[in-house]
């Protein structure tokens, strides 16, 4: 079991190997973080492992008395999350590995970071000015017929493109062709669809590519047909759920 020890952003969203991420980041315990990863040498990976937060687990007050006039907020790294942090947190995330941080007039920063190597969660250690985490890497096994997957979640992605741009009344754009590396596209797949965050999850921490693909074949059947039977309903706004401040 190989490990790592890193910073540990957690967001309402969930994170793809494969995807980009840009962030803006203002909170003071990523503040902290970015100025941080800003020591290790440009010649280094500044990386960081992204964790989507559980349903029921709300960030920190963004400003004092918020909800409750009469409330003063949370400081800390883990402040919002509890007595104990993981338990917030979904087990299994993403490392971030940034190629733009840079800091603004203001101490705030513009990030972009790209999604590379699925992890799980081990342990969450709070006694810093942000949250790191040990995290055990998760290696990806292909598992059985993901070839053959691949292609078939293609042909259902394309459909469920068709649909989507039809209900939306947009033109549809691919922006190129699609990839056919079975976990390329299993990851791709899982990022582009409109689904919310548990359903996400799920995709990412699928034990195999094979098992993946099969989930993401039944999603996007499903999804084609609601869109296909309510195509005048505003399909982005279906599974918009709140979004972190960062």
């Amino acid at each position: 079991m190989t490990t790592v020890r890193l910073p540990l952003f957690p967001l309402n969203t969930v994170l793809f190997p494969g995807l980009v991420l840009p962030l803006n980041v203002f909170e003071e315990r990523y503040r902290a973080m970015m100025r941080e990863l800003l020591k290790t040498p440009e010649d280094e990976p500044r990386r960081f492992a992204v964790v989507a937060i559980r349903d029921g687990h709300e960030v920190a007050q963004s400003a004092p008395g918020l909800p409750d006039q009469t409330a003063v907020p949370e400081r800390g790294p883990a402040a919002g999350f509890g007595d104990d942090p993981a338990k917030a947190f979904h087990e299994v995330g993403c490392i971030a590995d940034t190629a733009t941080i840079r800091e603004r007039a203001d101490g705030s920063f513009e990030v972009l970071a790209t999604g590379t190597t699925r992890v799980r969660l081990v342990s969450v250690d709070a006694s810093g000015a942000f949250l790191t985490a040990d995290l055990e890497v998760l290696e990806e096994d292909p598992g059985d017929e993901a070839g053959a997957l691949a292609e078939g979640v293609l042909r259902a992605f394309r459909q469920y493109q068709k649909r989507l741009a039809g209900a939306r009344e947009r033109s549809l754009s691919t922006g190129g062709e699609l990839p056919d590396e079975p976990s390329v596209v299993s990851y791709l797949v899982a990022a582009a669809a409109m689904l919310d965050v548990p359903a996400k999850q799920r995709l990412l921490q699928a034990p195999d590519t094979a098992s993946r693909l099969r989930e993401e074949l039944k999603l996007l059947r499903a999804e084609t047909a609601i869109i296909r039977n309510l195509p005048s309903l505003p399909a982005t706004e279906l599974t918009r759920g709140p979004t972190s401040l960062n």
